[in-house]
């Protein structure tokens, strides 16, 4: 990537999305939401989506803005819309949020903000599809990880859709018969369409190239990630247009489920052999420490799967969704987003800082910009937290999850004081740290 342009504000939104992460898991702390509060009430909508949009979503678009023009080898078709698609993303979350804690009794207010709130999230990830569509459309035909991000695309059209619907009914301005069984049918295909087609699906795409260029692994392979994307988009396609289109009865929607379920498995075991299979060629034998941690929510992922099938065939899924989702959303896409921001934003610092002086001065290696072995203590705390708080859950010890999610959050302070150390290059020795005229980055937004 030596010579990439940098995306402006791709570290803003990863500043603002750790804002959005450590309010949600304070908010968990104080008892707010599920699991002392009904699984699909107002509160836990409002966790669910400081989660998703909040965190996830801004961390997964920051990071697609930088890296889907190393995916294509292409220029970012307008990176003029990521400043205007970051306002009305944050602004839309919180005029939705407003609208969930009216509807929850918190004050006494209208309903109104679910609707528009919804309304500035869809412009917003209209910017950021038509911004990563067109980078996307003028490299085709896309290598293995771009179809990925392709599909993720579609999805977030697919969950920002739903969710408009949702609103509506939600605030009382869509009323008649059909809406009802709009929430009780659409809303597993939200979830589908969102955590595993927006979210997950991308990460997946995303990840096969930068644990390829961190391990320093082969990935030429065009074969590689070819049975995952097939399988995945597969089980998405069914999700989403099979669950549209069956009849709004539980069992044809848990027919659709199941299918969907059976090739999302079989997507992530193809997953889970190439991963493996770019460990063992990999040419950096001594993994670092966000490969190392990348690795361990991939097993949160499996437990995932595995607890997933194991409720399924007991007929203990529903009891148990509430466990798995918090496993999908915090040990493995939070675990994966932390670890590679870990290296990604020294990455860009280094890029930034040292990349013009090269060959000019002596630079330091990206790795003398953060200090593993005192960041390695808050990722295990993280991820031990995180299975705590998964097994609180599933014992129905709602105590029990508050202490392990304020464990979580302590780990996640310690991770963001690393984050900010790193860009402001406080670990690099003093004769490499400003050589040759170079200067310590901006905090939250990047040189071009």
């Amino acid at each position: 990537m030596i010579g990439t342009s940098l995306c402006k504000w791709t570290v803003s939104y990863f500043a603002l999305a750790v804002v959005w992460l450590l309010l949600a898991e304070g908010v968990m702390v104080a008892g707010f939401g599920f699991p002392h509060d009904d699984i699909g009430g107002p509160d836990t909508l409002v966790i669910v989506h400081i989660v998703c949009i909040g965190w996830l979503s801004t961390a997964v678009c920051g990071a697609l803005f930088q890296f889907v023009p190393v995916l294509v080898a292409r220029p970012l078709y307008a990176e003029r819309w990521t400043l205007p698609a970051l306002a009305l993303l944050t602004l839309g979350l919180m005029v939705l949020l407003a609208g969930f804690l009216a509807l929850g009794g918190h004050f006494n207010g209208p309903r109104w903000p679910l609707p528009v709130g919804a309304g500035l999230l869809t412009s917003g990830f209209a910017l950021v599809v038509a911004n990563l569509g067109m980078t996307l459309w003028s490299a085709r035909p896309l290598p293995g990880p771009a179809r990925f991000v392709a599909v993720g695309l579609a999805c977030i059209c697919v969950t920002a859709a739903f969710g408009g619907m949702f609103s509506l009914v939600l605030s009382g301005t869509a009323v008649g018969a059909p809406w009802p069984d709009l929430l009780l049918s659409g809303i597993p295909i939200h979830a589908i369409a969102g955590l595993g087609g927006w979210l997950t699906f991308t990460a997946m795409g995303v990840s096969y190239r930068l644990l390829a260029m961190f391990m320093l692994a082969p990935d030429g392979d065009a074969r590689l990630g070819r049975p995952a994307w097939r399988a995945g988009a597969a089980a998405l396609a069914v999700g989403v247009v099979g669950g549209v289109l069956a009849p709004w009865r539980a069992s044809g929607l848990n027919l659709v489920l199941l299918l969907a379920g059976a090739a999302a498995l079989l997507s992530l075991a193809a997953y889970g052999r190439d991963v493996l299979g770019l460990y063992r060629t990999r040419k950096r034998r001594a993994l670092e420490l966000n490969t190392r941690m990348s690795l361990l929510a991939l097993g949160s992922l499996v437990a995932v799967a595995i607890l997933g099938a194991a409720s399924a065939a007991t007929g203990s899924l529903q009891s148990h969704a509430g466990a798995l989702v918090f496993l999908v959303a915090f040990g493995w896409l939070t675990g994966l987003v932390l670890a590679n921001l870990y290296k990604i934003i020294p990455f860009l610092t280094w890029l930034e800082t040292y990349g013009p002086v090269m060959g000019r001065a002596p630079t330091p290696r990206v790795q003398d910009l953060v200090a593993e072995r005192r960041a390695s203590k808050w990722f295990v705390l993280f991820f031990a937290g995180i299975w705590v708080a998964t097994m609180m859950l599933w014992i129905d010890a709602a105590p029990g999850f508050r202490i392990a999610v304020a464990v979580v959050t302590v780990a996640t302070l310690g991770l963001v004081e690393e984050l900010v150390r790193a860009r402001r290059l406080a670990d690099v020795a003093e004769p490499l740290r400003l050589s040759a005229g170079a200067a310590v980055p901006r905090l939250l937004v990047s040189r071009n």
